[in-house]
């Protein structure tokens, strides 16, 4: 819901928006990550998602 709202926003005043999305637990097998490496995990997506922004300036 979101990353709805934001594509709303930036095409409604002209921006260009990006939504990261992180997947760490699958609902048919149940394999999950744990905590730790949820959270180490997160922080390399925020890493690789601001790159990525300064990138495209």
């Amino acid at each position: 819901m979101e990353a709805a709202e934001l594509y709303n926003l930036a095409a409604r005043h002209g921006c260009r928006a990006l939504a990261v999305l992180t997947v760490s637990d699958h609902l048919q097998t149940g394999e999950a990550l744990p905590p730790e490496e949820r959270q180490s995990s997160f922080g390399d997506m925020v890493e690789i998602a601001l790159e990525a922004a300064i990138s495209t300036k």
